[in-house]
């Protein structure tokens, strides 16, 4: 696999993400932002975050896959959340759960969390960004 989790002994290790990514790959790739949309561009999840966060992550699955790879082949996320707080985070890890279950992988990886007031699109909560690397 060209993806290494770590979490190193002197920094902290947290249950929901890894602290570190190592790549052993040759082809990178920069997946702009995924949303609750599905393949026709209809939106999923309404008002439900959980939802939004379920569809994106599918979203990344499913183009890793088309590409010749796998979710396991992502090694970083960066998460957009319009009005995040962390009473958000049991939504948030309710969609990742949901999605790695249909995907069949595991969804820890280093993760960067940002709270924005906006998305591109009204009706968008999420917005999930991935670096990958390929052999």
């Amino acid at each position: 696999m060209a993806i290494e989790l770590v979490n190193p002994d002197c920094l902290p290790k947290p249950e929901v993400y890894r602290q570190l990514s190592i790549a052993r790959g040759s082809r990178m790739v920069f997946m702009a932002g995924q949303v609750a949309r599905d393949a026709d561009g209809n939106p999923v999840g309404e008002g439900d975050l959980a939802a939004q966060v379920e569809q994106a992550y599918l979203n990344i699955g499913r183009a890793m896959s088309e590409i010749g790879g796998s979710f396991d082949d992502v090694a970083k996320l960066t998460v957009y959340v319009v009005d995040w707080s962390p009473e958000k985070f049991p939504l948030l890890g309710e969609g990742v759960a949901r999605a790695a279950e249909k995907l069949g992988v595991d969804p820890v990886k280093p993760i960067t969390l940002i709270g924005v007031s906006a998305l591109g699109e009204p009706d968008l909560l999420v917005e999930i960004e991935a670096t990958a690397v390929l052999d």
